[in-house]
C-alpha cells in the first residue's frame, strides 16, 4: 500500500478497485466453475473467504477515493471496473461467448460517467 501513497488519488483509487473487483468476480462467479458439483455451503463459504480480500482492497479504495470523488462518482466508476474486469472473466476464464450486450451495457456506463461527472 505504501508505494500506491505517492501516485494520485484517483490513480490509487481506480487501481484499488480494479483489484477489489478481481476478487471480487473469484469470489461471485468462480464457483460456476471450480466448485461446480459441491454443495452451495461449500461454494459459499469459499467465496466469503475470497470476498475478504476484496473487501481489504475495496475499503480503502472507496475511504482514499472518497477525498476526491462523491459517493455517486465511487459507485459509477467501480461499476465501470466491474465490467472491464467482469467481460474478460467471463470469457476466458468461464469460456462464456462474448456478446454485443456488453458493448451496449458499457455504453450505457459512458452515459452514467458523463451524468455523475459532468458537474465534477
Amino acid at each position: 500500500m505504501h508505494a500506491l501513497q505517492n501516485l494520485p488519488i484517483p490513480l490509487q483509487t481506480i487501481l484499488l478497485l480494479v483489484a477489489s473487483n478481481v476478487f471480487m468476480t473469484f469470489a461471485w462467479y468462480g464457483h460456476l466453475r471450480n466448485l461446480a458439483t459441491a454443495p452451495w455451503y461449500v461454494a459459499a463459504l469459499a467465496s466469503w473467504g475470497i470476498a475478504l480480500f476484496e473487501y481489504l482492497l475495496q475499503v480503502p479504495a472507496n475511504r482514499i477515493g472518497h477525498s476526491q470523488f462523491s459517493v455517486g462518482q465511487l459507485k459509477i466508476l467501480q461499476e465501470v471496473i466491474t465490467l472491464l474486469v467482469f467481460v474478460p472473466f467471463a470469457a476466458l476464464y468461464l469460456g462464456e461467448p462474448l456478446k454485443w450486450d456488453y458493448l451496449w451495457a458499457g455504453l450505457c456506463l459512458v452515459g452514467a460517467v458523463y451524468f455523475i461527472f459532468r458537474g465534477a
